[in-house]
């Protein structure tokens, strides 16, 4: 993340919390680079043929969050954290749109950390994940949120720390796990399907 602005977003995102419309305005340019590197990341994984745009996908975070009136963000790293659950939600929007407009024919694949790959797969299936990490985080929430957080808004394990309010030792070793957790449910979806 953008180091030496944390101060400004963060008193920017208090204002526009409280509901100073121009706080937002001052607040765009600085976060804007980010997002676009988080949703390039994120979209480097997704099916070849996906036809959103990294810049589309942050326009749409950005209308997500100005639509939030009940969200209030407490600095850049809940910032980062709530962007990238929204980022996760279009996504999945989008992927079920995809499907449903192929009539469940296509299923929409994205490349994941090796850690979660399937054996000789670069890609898994973006609905079936979000299945997935919807049961882990029924199970271990704070899991569900590493992955959230990591996969889907491409934080490091310090950042994810920060926004966590955990040491980045339990993120590694929790990421570990959800990994782990994910891959065995991801392995076990594909060998049904065979």
């Amino acid at each position: 993340m953008e180091a030496g602005v944390g101060k400004d977003v963060t008193t920017l995102l208090l204002d526009w919390g409280q509901g100073n419309p121009d706080a937002l305005n001052q607040l765009a340019p600085l976060v804007y680079n980010e997002l676009h590197r988080i949703a390039a990341q994120r979209l480097r994984r997704e099916r070849g043929d996906h036809t959103l745009q990294c810049t589309e996908l942050v326009h749409e975070v950005f209308l997500k969050l100005i639509d939030q009136e009940r969200v209030h963000l407490n600095d850049r790293n809940h910032f980062y954290a709530v962007a990238s659950q929204m980022i996760r939600r279009i996504l999945v929007s989008y992927a079920r749109a995809h499907n449903s407009a192929k009539r469940g024919g296509g299923e929409t694949f994205l490349l994941f950390d090796e850690g979660i790959a399937l054996p000789g797969q670069r890609g898994a299936d973006l609905l079936a994940l979000d299945d997935a990490l919807v049961a882990l985080s029924k199970m271990d929430p704070q899991q569900g949120r590493i992955v959230e957080v990591r996969f889907f808004g491409g934080l490091s394990i310090e950042e994810t720390a920060k926004v966590l309010s955990i040491s980045p030792a339990t993120v590694k070793r929790d990421w570990t796990a959800a990994k782990a957790w994910l891959y065995r449910q991801l392995a076990r979806g594909a060998g049904d399907e065979s």
